[in-house]
């Protein structure tokens, strides 16, 4: 029997990403409108359809994140998402990282290093 694709849904994502993903719709709708250009418009720079956008504009959890960025390169607003995840930014991960230092780093069971 084939795996049913599980899809992020608002009754079951957590409060914070449905949040986020909504204020991120509110957003690119208001400097859409900033600029005075209507869905359509913007659909066709971006190439996509206007039911796309209305559906970023939504906040949709459904929308793939390359529609949004692609929504955002056509306003000029994409330059900061390739840094949303830097690894400057994650405070955890440097905490975790710097933890570990000195510490060797061990093949686990069945590393064949034979050559």
């Amino acid at each position: 029997m084939p795996k049913t694709p599980k899809y992020l849904r608002p009754e079951t994502a957590p409060a914070a990403v449905t949040q986020t993903v909504a204020r991120l719709g509110a957003n690119i709708a208001a400097a859409r409108i900033n600029r005075r250009w209507r869905q359509q418009d913007l659909a066709e720079k971006v190439g996509v359809s206007r039911q796309v956008i209305i559906r970023i504009e939504d906040g949709h959890l459904g929308v793939g994140i390359g529609a949004y960025v692609a929504t955002l390169w056509a306003m000029g607003l994409h330059a900061d998402v390739g840094t949303l995840a830097g690894p400057e930014r994650d405070l955890e991960g440097q905490t975790l990282a710097a933890a570990r230092l000195g510490q060797r780093v061990r093949h686990g069971e069945g590393t064949d290093d034979d050559f």
